[in-house]
């Protein structure tokens, strides 16, 4: 793994020496990119997979995944379908759009059952935002069995009125247009991203404009807004979540990092869904912290950090 060298951007703004870029095929013949970054066999303490969120490369979390591989886990990272470079699903190149959740919870699940086979365990499932909401979807259902799950910042709700009346609005628009249509405004300048996100995202002005050096580089990494139709299916797929006894079904261990002060998704959901986990934690940020914790100011990002590598090593023998 390659340190950073006098500017910390320089390993965050390249593929680790080392680390595999290439392409798992799908059941249905989808290409889903991958990175992978290995050990010599039987050097590891066990396997992990990182799951990005919605419109994320795993080029965002190179710093995150060096993290871990130099704590000894073999990592792994892929996209979703239809974003980052694997592909897309909508009517045009940058919004991001899918026909029903459970295509990307199909996907995790024939990926995790392949990366099993030759990625020792204790595994361990670790998701960001939609990618969270996913990866906890996919345990809930049975469809992957890792042994602990690390959700930062989950999707598990979208805005402050009630998920139903939500839902309800979403399902109209699906109705009345063509559900690939986006469901916001990205920005006034066509194939930028609005200014004000970077506010949303974190206080580190170098790490947010890694993500914009990304798609500099890799052009094919640029996704504006969702479609009306994955708003639709977000909310389906959350509300379901949230189901009378889903969420007390889940037996294996889930630290939850998250902040009240996230603009993006529900901190109300977060707590809600927490209290429901039969064996699930929180790791709480406030005003210090916006949506991309692991991606975050120092104080912040090292602190999230260390109560992960806690949390893993109070949880799965070595």
């Amino acid at each position: 793994m390659r340190e950073a060298g006098g500017n910390p951007a320089d390993a965050r703004r390249a593929i680790p020496d080392g680390a595999r870029e290439s392409r798992w095929t799908a059941p249905d013949g989808h290409p889903i990119r991958r990175l992978d970054l290995l050990f010599a066999e039987g050097g590891a303490r066990g396997s992990l997979l990182f799951l990005a969120g919605r419109g994320d490369g795993y080029e965002k979390y190179l710093e995150a995944l060096g993290h871990w591989h130099r704590q000894g886990w073999q990592v792994t990272a892929i996209d979703w379908r239809g974003q980052a470079g694997s592909g897309r699903l909508g009517a045009d190149a940058v919004t991001g759009h899918i026909g029903d959740f459970a295509e990307w919870t199909g996907d995790l699940a024939a990926f995790w059952r392949d990366w099993s086979r030759d990625h020792p365990g204790p595994r361990v499932l670790v998701g960001h935002s939609m990618g969270g909401h996913l990866a906890l979807r996919a345990v809930a259902e049975g469809l992957v069995d890792p042994a602990a799950l690390v959700l930062t910042a989950p999707m598990l709700g979208i805005g402050r009125l009630p998920p139903a009346l939500l839902h309800a609005a979403a399902r109209l628009m699906v109705r009345v247009s063509d559900p690939r249509r986006p469901a916001w405004k990205w920005s006034e300048k066509p194939g930028e991203p609005p200014a004000a996100r970077a506010h949303l995202l974190t206080h580190d002005p170098d790490r947010y404009e890694d993500e914009l050096w990304w798609r500099r580089e890799r052009p094919e990494l640029v996704m504006g807004p969702g479609s009306w139709g994955w708003v639709e299916r977000a909310y389906a797929s959350m509300r379901g979540l949230f189901a009378r006894g889903v969420l007390e079904g889940v037996r294996v261990p889930v630290l939850v990092v998250a902040t009240s002060n996230d603009k993006l998704v529900s901190w109300p959901a977060i707590v809600s869904a927490v209290r429901r986990l039969p064996a699930g934690e929180i790791a709480e940020f406030g005003a210090e912290s916006h949506h991309e914790i692991l991606r975050e100011a120092d104080p912040v990002r090292l602190r999230a950090f260390a109560a992960i590598d806690d949390f893993l090593a109070r949880t799965i023998a070595r």
